[in-house]
């Protein structure tokens, strides 16, 4: 500070700069924005040219619904597309209302008393530091809370509960057929092939299994072989989920996927709520108390409305994220090669990212075709995701207008 005239040493060098020497820094620094914003899009253009040179070949039906094989001629991509539509779903079901809730929470509810205050400092500030953690460490989180639980509740392969689930003990005979044997109880030790025993075929048929003594014993006929099983053959447990199938702990399913990426959003989620209802200006409020509404009256049909916008904003950057995820659903799911669709929450899944990435890490060029038809069925995916957020943040403004 100046003390002789009382003026600030900034606003002395603005006094110094020329009327053109401001217009010149004006124009400089907007040719530098614009500049900048160009570069950023042309990099984005390249790149988004560049795979779909790449994999606009592999776009095909086979290809979308297709499971992976070793060849790339015949490999798809089905049970990644709906494994990732899976868990966005479920996780967007979870992650969404907790996060705006919360957020509301801590931004209009703000207790009075001292310590309370200082525990809703506490909350804010761990809720900012969680958005930069890595998402590998929510992986692990996840590995230990959700899937096994800590051990608190049995483990994945023997659940502490679980409705909705039929299990087998499953025979592959020498004709190459899949025999199933009911158990009752999936801690009884596995089926052993033993003279006598009956099986369920591929149609729910009961069949009488052929058990003979040793190898030498195979009937050399193939339709004879077809339920021909050496004796002494011990078989695979295996398990049939109806759609509402739900187990205590969750193993590597679906449910414990989609709520790993809830962690992984719910910091974005909760900090981008709460700039939303931040930017509601203060006189709404101000007016709904003043006409003898409760702080709930004001939230619910003032302030909400007012933020949803800014909240679907917030959903779009949660979203975009959690679909693009790997490295979290890499530690948890631990599977790749599925040929089997999700039919429940409780089944194995796998997800685009994780398809792309074996893909693109194999030495052959047709895999890396592959790998650029999976990031535009990515991309694709996405762009639903976020028109549908968009069209609801339009549809609430107009409502609001």
């Amino acid at each position: 500070m100046n003390h002789a005239t009382g003026a600030h040493p900034l606003s002395q060098l603005a006094d110094r700069v020329q009327p053109r020497d401001r217009s010149l820094l004006d124009r400089l620094f907007r040719w530098f924005c614009i500049a900048t914003a160009s570069v950023s899009i042309l990099i984005l253009a390249v790149l988004l040219v560049a795979v779909f040179y790449l994999g606009v070949s592999s776009l095909n039906w086979n290809f979308l619904t297709h499971y992976p094989e070793p060849d790339a001629t015949q490999a798809g991509l089905g049970p990644a597309i709906w494994g990732t539509v899976w868990v966005c779903v479920v996780c967007g079901f979870f992650a969404l209302p907790i996060g705006v809730a919360t957020a509301v929470f801590l931004e209009e509810f703000k207790p009075s008393n001292k310590w309370l205050l200082k525990l809703h400092g506490f909350i804010q500030l761990n809720i900012n530091n969680l958005a930069g953690v890595p998402s590998v460490v929510y992986g692990i989180i996840g590995l230990t809370l959700f899937v096994s639980m800590a051990g608190l509740f049995g483990s994945p392969n023997e659940p502490f509960a679980s409705v909705g689930v039929k299990y087998f003990d499953q025979f592959f005979t020498a004709g190459q057929k899949a025999l199933r044997v009911p158990i009752a109880d999936p801690s009884q030790p596995q089926t052993v092939a033993t003279p006598g025993l009956q099986a369920l075929n591929a149609d729910d048929e009961w069949v009488e299994i052929n058990v003979v003594k040793s190898r030498r014993d195979l009937p050399r006929n193939l339709k004879d072989r077809r339920y021909a099983i050496v004796e002494g053959k011990t078989s695979g447990r295996i398990q049939d989920g109806s759609w509402y199938y739900f187990r205590l702990p969750f193993g590597r399913s679906v449910m414990a996927g989609a709520l790993t990426l809830m962690l992984v959003i719910l910091p974005i989620v909760i900090i981008s709520t709460q700039e939303a209802l931040r930017g509601v200006p203060g006189s709404l409020r101000e007016a709904g108390m003043g006409l003898g509404s409760t702080q709930w009256q004001v939230v619910r049909n003032i302030t909400l409305p007012a933020a949803v916008p800014g909240i679907m904003t917030g959903a779009i950057l949660s979203m975009s994220r959690a679909i693009g995820e790997a490295a979290p659903i890499l530690i948890l799911a631990g599977a790749i090669f599925l040929t089997n669709n999700p039919g429940n929450l409780m089944d194995d899944f796998t997800v685009l990212p994780l398809q792309i990435f074996d893909w693109a890490g194999r030495p052959q060029p047709e895999f890396h075709h592959l790998a650029g038809g999976g990031i535009l069925v990515l991309l694709a995916i996405l762009f639903v995701f976020n028109l549908t957020a968009v069209l609801i943040r339009q549809f609430t403004q107009k409502n609001l207008s």
